[in-house]
């Protein structure tokens, strides 16, 4: 399950992402279950952000996390000891497929399928791994704000194209449904979670807008302008338009899909 990280290993990108763990905690995980004892798989743990969630919120199961980053796995492993949970995890870096012949009872997928070439091939193998799977997805596609402006726009496309240039789909919420069924999957359910950010909850503003969307745009600006997609000035000047969503009179809105299925 080769990938090409759009976003980077970098600090800041490890920041990022635990800002939106954290931010949308909530918005994400409520409503997900596993039973105590469940051996569960998080497939593409990265820098386990998501870790630590599921072992807040599931402290009684077996977590099985894998990745293909060792730099990765070591920040994660440094995460969820942080937290005081490293003693529920199994940590195995490689790739997907060198599970062949294990199993599981639930299989818990986020923010991976963007990256890949082929989600249907990979949704195919974990579908042979556990009787369940539950996927959460983004959909750049769905970003709304006010004010707009062409400028802003344009380097949220810029994000849109480098995914896609390197095998992935920035816009693949929207396809969960078709993609686990022609993986084989069946009963499966997706149901949109929304964010909303206005001033009249800062939180989100700061935790959402701010420090993961407009960061993720920022994380691809070294890769747009070498690409020749904008100058750095008018990657600096959408940016700065991007910005005054999280300005006061600013609104934002995503949508993130969460798919639960079973095989």
């Amino acid at each position: 399950m080769r990938t090409d990280y759009v976003h980077g290993y970098t600090a800041a990108e490890t920041r990022r992402l635990a800002d939106q763990a954290g931010t949308l905690a909530s918005l994400l995980h409520d409503g997900l279950h596993f039973p105590p004892g469940a051996r569960v798989l998080e497939a593409g743990c990265g820098v386990g952000a998501q870790t630590v969630q599921l072992l807040i919120r599931h402290p009684h199961i077996q977590l099985v996390a894998i990745d293909q980053s060792e730099a990765s796995l070591t920040e994660a492993k440094a995460r969820v000891a942080a937290a005081g949970l490293d003693t529920q995890v199994e940590w195995r870096c490689g790739d997907l497929r060198e599970l062949e012949g294990e199993t599981f009872d639930h299989v818990f997928v986020c923010f991976v399928l963007e990256h890949l070439a082929d989600p249907v091939g990979v949704l195919r193998g974990l579908r042979r791994l556990a009787p369940a799977i539950t996927v959460i997805e983004g959909d750049h596609g769905s970003a709304f704000f006010h004010p707009w402006s062409a400028a802003a726009q344009g380097v949220i496309d810029c994000l849109v194209g480098l995914q896609a240039e390197v095998g992935g789909d920035a816009l693949v919420g929207r396809r969960l449904q078709p993609l686990l069924r022609e993986a084989g999957f069946t009963q499966v359910r997706v149901e949109p979670r929304v964010v909303y950010a206005d001033e009249t909850v800062p939180g989100l503003v700061e935790g959402f807008t701010r420090k993961t969307f407009v960061a993720m745009v920022e994380s691809v600006r070294e890769r747009a302008v070498a690409a020749g997609m904008l100058s750095a000035a008018e990657w600096a000047h959408g940016v700065r338009e991007l910005e005054r969503a999280a300005e006061p009179g600013g609104t934002f809105h995503y949508t993130f899909f969460r798919a639960e299925a079973r095989r």
